[in-house]
């Protein structure tokens, strides 16, 4: 018997994957929309003192607004999962590799918004777009 009033079949799967594409692409682009607003330059910064070249700091905008319109209406998603996967660890070894398993005062993580995007891609990138995607898959 199973508690879910809409049953656990297949379809429900697919709204599962849809929701996950949904979140994570709709929050990330709001990352991207600050970017084009206030520039990449704290990243080129980020990138230069790490020995990277700077203009990969334009990858940004491959990573917080492309890949997210391309996961919100999952069109390559795969592909665009695996581009917020690779974002979010270079997030990590950029910005925040002396927190990485830093705690807040209240006990989490100081890194699990990153965590959350990290592995929530990683998943998607596994489960692909859905039904409910343009790859349907």
């Amino acid at each position: 018997m199973s508690f879910c009033p809409i049953g656990a079949n297949a379809n429900s799967a697919h709204i599962g994957k849809l929701i996950l594409r949904l979140s994570v692409g709709w929050l990330m682009f709001f990352h991207g929309i600050n970017k084009i607003t206030n520039g990449v330059g704290f990243i080129k910064g980020l990138l230069a003192s790490s020995a990277f070249p700077e203009f990969l700091a334009y990858g940004v905008y491959v990573g917080e607004i492309l890949a997210p319109i391309l996961l919100i209406i999952g069109y390559k998603t795969r592909l665009a999962a695996l581009i917020l996967v690779i974002n979010m660890v270079f997030v990590i070894l950029l910005a925040h590799t002396p927190n990485i398993l830093a705690l807040t005062q209240h006990g989490g993580l100081q890194l699990e918004a990153i965590y959350f995007y990290l592995f929530v891609s990683l998943a998607i990138f596994f489960l692909g777009g859905g039904r409910y995607s343009v790859d349907r898959n």
